[in-house]
């Protein structure tokens, strides 16, 4: 009984839990668009206000004018007479009431210029929460879902078991994140704009002509082409397959030599020691540990070459990875960089050490020792 009655309480939890999970997600989605829509809105605003700061110059200009010839036809009366004077008059006054209209009206657009910047300053807020909530949403669900069997097989302690789990899952759902941001904001718009412009062409043959219609196909092709490259990619990141056939050295020339064709950035890699195979979990780790590297640089540090070293010696392995771009301040860096605090867990699983060496304007050195033992090397 007591028992049934756990498992209704598990239930109830996890229902709840997953309810919360997709409101959350709602409430991202929601102020993902509201975000969009309001950024447009901002774009147009600038606009407006530039435009209507542009004419009330102008129109200060005539202004000015108007009341300058105002002032030469009321001093000299006797020589123009009521009518010019009053025609001056009604000028002028009318330049006044236009610039007072556009101050009133830019006045208004500033207004609704900040009120926008202050609510998509809200909205980053609410989507940034929006999105570690879902996070820890999705941790609890799959911990309170999965089957933890087989890692109680190994761990015995209770509360070893529910952080060694959590980091599981944590580290899968990091991976989930990145993998769905990559494959939406690369082939999956790539399929969505390849969709939108083949219906297109039936248009664009009956419009300009079949040699018009036969250019949008090629276009087509190369961008399905650039798509299927971008897959392969991304396939490759997730698990390189020369990895298991020809071993780490092999496999992070290959890589290296594919990264700099794609990234256009020189990348120098040398390699020490004698070349042998280890374990698969050990030349995973060390390959991802140099592919974490090289990625933060080019995606963080503008560099023109990156250099490469590994050395493989009896009871270590050194890898060293040395770019020349702009560098950063390592005492003042926050610990919030995923792909660093993502290294540092590799490494400390390894028993290794890692140490970085940067400062602004001078480049950054990423330097890791991985310890071998016997059964390793």
């Amino acid at each position: 009984m007591p028992t049934k009655n756990l498992d209704m309480i598990i239930e109830k939890t996890i229902e709840t839990v997953g309810n919360s999970r997709e409101q959350i997600f709602e409430i991202g989605e929601h102020s993902r668009k509201e975000y969009r829509t309001l950024e447009q809105e901002l774009k147009d605003v600038r606009i407006k206000v530039a435009t209507v700061i542009e004419k009330a110059d102008h129109t200060e200009t005539k202004l000015r004018l108007a009341r300058n010839r105002l002032a030469e036809v009321s001093k000299h009366f006797q020589s123009y007479g009521n009518e010019e004077v009053r025609k001056s008059y009604e000028k002028a006054n009318e330049f006044q009431v236009q610039l007072a209209v556009l101050q009133q009206e830019e006045s208004q657009l500033r207004e609704r210029r900040d009120q926008i910047e202050r609510r998509l300053l809200s909205l980053e807020d609410t989507i940034e929460r929006a999105e570690t909530l879902a996070g820890q949403m999705n941790v609890v669900f799959n911990f309170l879902t999965g089957d933890l069997r087989e890692v109680g097989e190994i761990v015995d302690d209770a509360k070893e078991k529910q952080q060694f789990g959590l980091k599981i899952i944590q580290a899968q759902e990091e991976e989930r994140k990145r993998l769905s941001r990559e494959i939406h904001d690369g082939p999956a718009q790539m399929m969505a704009n390849v969709l939108l412009r083949s219906e297109l062409v039936e248009r664009i043959y009956e419009d300009k002509g079949i040699d018009q219609a036969l250019q949008e196909m090629q276009d087509l092709r190369k961008m399905v082409k650039a798509s299927l490259a971008e897959v392969r990619r991304i396939i490759y990141d997730l698990r390189p397959m020369a990895l298991d056939d020809l071993g780490l050295i092999p496999t992070l020339q290959k890589y290296l030599r594919t990264f700099e064709q794609h990234t256009n950035i020189p990348i120098d890699f040398k390699s020490f020691g004698k070349e042998q195979r280890m374990p698969q979990q050990l030349e995973v780790a060390l390959f991802r540990l140099i592919q974490e590297a090289v990625q933060n640089a080019q995606k963080h540090a503008n560099p023109t070459q990156i250099n490469v070293r590994i050395e493989i010696k009896p009871t270590k392995v050194i890898m060293i990875v040395k770019d020349d771009g702009k560098g950063f301040d390592v005492e003042t860096t926050k610990e919030g960089s995923f792909g660093l605090v993502g290294m540092k867990e590799r490494v400390s699983m390894l028993k290794g050490q890692m140490t970085i060496d940067s400062t602004p304007g001078s480049g950054t050195l990423v330097a890791i020792s991985i310890p071998l033992n016997e059964r390793q090397a």
